[in-house]
């Protein structure tokens, strides 16, 4: 058997079924940037490799997905999170012209190449994590023109950088202040205008439905004319209340639901039932020292898939660390190491529609693998502000960890 690359000598967590799925002594047979063989080295086929890579005995998983990020924006709101550490309510912020709408006014002034480069390291921290996927909202221009010049940057950032991003158009994030108190026609220019632009040049449709956002009704609007347009559809939901958005979006086949501190447990059969994925983000309940913690052992219960991203974004998540985001889940939120790694691999796949390719090592899967100077995959989530990747491959490429 003719490959490209063979990693041998390595131990591989496959992530199967959202489990380890351990082999030691393991090998990794690579061609045209896809697995074709996964297993025992004592088993491996007669193979010729072009290269061959030496595990001598570290960790290979799945290359990490961050699956909820907001990471392309202008300029950033260290001035807010002082201020709320000095007393100041978000409210208040927000009424001086703080808040989301703070960084939609640097973004607009931004151009596509700058808002590019201001996020360039900061993707480059999550490669360097062993992230291979990457999902980008926009949200931060709240017009057309802005709103597609977020994806340009996206554009921009894919060609140079060796991740995968999946892009989201997130344009019901706020009102905008053009818009303020025109809520119904700010809606009425995201589902007649905007979307139909943005068909073709992103994955999925996201709207944040929450009291100081959009309404249960809006999004429903909003998500018909995203699928009518054959986009997915994600929604940012039950973070700051119970309105019932997460069981309206599984209900009409969202890929995931996020955040979801205040979901009421009776609409977890309705995520079961259409296999949602429920996507916590434990970086935004630290930041906003939130009290009230997603049901994590009702998710178990209803065998709910549970992923974990960063949610990095600049108000309420400045977290550009998957491994700290993996951390956090344990520590706050209950998860063990296992469901964590599971959290970043095969379930943050689901939640991006990737899962035939990405998010486990198994036959016929794309060759994305993060290599770790560890031990045990629990040693993933075990350390804080320390990264033990020591190697990634990307569409079965080995790519400098410091691209």
């Amino acid at each position: 058997m003719k490959s490209d690359l063979l990693l041998h000598n390595v131990t591989i967590a496959t992530m199967v079924g959202g489990h380890y799925g351990l082999t030691r002594r393991g090998a990794i047979l690579i061609d045209g940037g896809t697995i074709v063989w996964v297993g025992k080295l004592s088993a491996l086929p007669r193979a010729e490799a072009r290269e061959t890579i030496a595990g001598r005995g570290r960790l290979a998983t799945p290359g990490l997905i961050d699956c909820h990020t907001h990471i392309v924006y202008g300029g950033n709101r260290a001035d807010e999170f002082e201020q709320r550490l000095q007393g100041v309510p978000y409210e208040e912020i927000a009424a001086q012209g703080g808040g989301i709408l703070s960084t939609v006014r640097a973004t607009r002034k931004s151009s596509a190449a700058a808002l590019a480069a201001a996020a360039r390291p900061r993707i480059r921290n999550l490669i360097r994590e062993g992230v291979t996927t990457l999902e980008i909202k926009t949200g931060y221009g709240l017009n057309l023109e802005t709103e597609i010049k977020m994806v340009e940057a996206m554009d921009m950032l894919a060609e140079d950088l060796p991740v995968e991003i999946s892009k989201t158009f997130l344009g019901a994030h706020a009102l905008p202040p053009e818009y303020h108190g025109r809520q119904e026609a700010y809606v009425s220019l995201v589902c007649d205008t905007m979307i139909p632009q943005m068909a073709g040049r992103v994955d999925a449709v996201d709207v944040f439905c929450e009291s100081i956002g959009f309404s249960v009704a809006q999004t429903r609007r909003i998500f018909e004319v995203a699928k009518r347009h054959g986009l997915t559809v994600k929604i940012h939901a039950e973070q700051l209340s119970h309105m019932g958005g997460a069981a309206m979006a599984a209900e009409m086949g969202a890929l995931s639901v996020d955040h979801l501190e205040y979901i009421n447990p009776s609409d977890l059969a309705e995520l079961a039932a259409t296999g949602t994925v429920a996507v916590l983000l434990p970086g935004a309940l630290y930041y906003l020292r939130e009290s009230h913690s997603p049901p994590v052992e009702m998710l178990r219960r209803f065998q709910v898939p549970v992923a974990i991203a960063t949610d990095a974004n600049p108000g309420t998540s400045p977290c550009f660390s998957i491994l700290t985001a993996m951390n956090m889940a344990c520590v706050l939120l209950g998860l063990t190491p296992e469901e964590a790694l599971a959290g970043v691999t095969v379930h943050a796949a689901r939640a991006l529609g990737r899962q035939t390719r990405i998010g486990t090592l198994e036959a016929g899967k794309q060759a994305d693998i993060a290599l770790w100077n560890v031990d045990s995959p629990a040693e993933l989530s075990y350390y804080l502000g320390y990264s033990s990747c020591s190697l990634v491959i990307k569409d079965g490429q080995p790519r400098s960890i410091d691209a």
